[in-house]
């Protein structure tokens, strides 16, 4: 078995790829820090991916930012700015899409293969009660949107294939350092177990789909 872990320099990256290889999978792990691929730069992920050989079992995109030059999660739409939506969207709704779209050739056509996309609770528009958050917010509902209507077409080429939009959980890492809760977080391991775990068990017909940690499926 082969995984292709993108972020993997992440709190919840890094926690994927160890409990990966503790269960014996084969696993290439690519980062913007080591490896100096940038899922904003369609060029960047096209050069890295298209280097890799052979087929992978499992591909998880763990890469994402709530900080981006700057902009912080807005708590008014008085502080939402072209920049920042614009930059949201680049790293966490486009970036895993143009993955995917060079990803794809290196999962297997004819045995079943997973492609699992980080994505967070609060791009539920359904889920919505507080407000605010509007770039981060809206970049993951887009990313939702994007994955879901992939898993339709990528269906009709790979049978067998499950695309998986995951929500880890608040995750005890520097992404979520300063914000609430402070508290009742997951440790990286802990989320990155469970999340292994309902990717494990995800049946095509379930492809497109948008579930948390613990295997729930999130309102859209």
């Amino acid at each position: 078995m082969r995984a292709l872990v993108i972020g993997a320099s992440g709190g919840i990256g890094a926690a994927l790829c160890a409990a990966l290889t503790a269960r014996g999978e084969e696993v290439v792990a690519l980062s913007r820090s080591g490896d100096g691929l940038d899922v904003t730069d369609e060029g960047s992920i096209a050069r890295l991916l298209g280097a890799l050989e052979g087929t992978f079992d499992t591909v998880i995109v763990a890469t994402g930012a709530l900080v981006i030059d700057g902009h912080r999660p807005e708590k008014t739409v008085k502080a939402v700015d072209a920049a920042g939506l614009s930059g949201q969207f680049a790293l966490n709704a486009m970036g895993p899409m143009l993955v995917l779209k060079h990803a794809l050739r290196l999962m297997p056509k004819d045995r079943p293969c997973r492609f699992g996309v980080l994505s967070a609770r609060v791009g539920s528009i359904g889920d919505n009660s507080l407000g605010g958050w509007y770039s981060y917010r809206t970049a993951k509902a887009a990313l939702n949107q994007l994955i879901h209507t992939a898993a339709i077409e990528v269906a009709r080429s790979h049978p067998q294939a499950v695309l998986a939009l995951l929500h880890p959980g608040t995750v005890d890492t520097p992404f979520t350092a300063g914000y609430q809760p402070a508290y009742d977080k997951l440790t990286p391991a802990q989320s990155a177990a469970a999340l292994l775990g309902v990717l494990d068990g995800l049946i095509p017909a379930q492809s497109g789909g948008f579930f948390d940690y613990r295997g729930e499926a999130v309102p859209w």
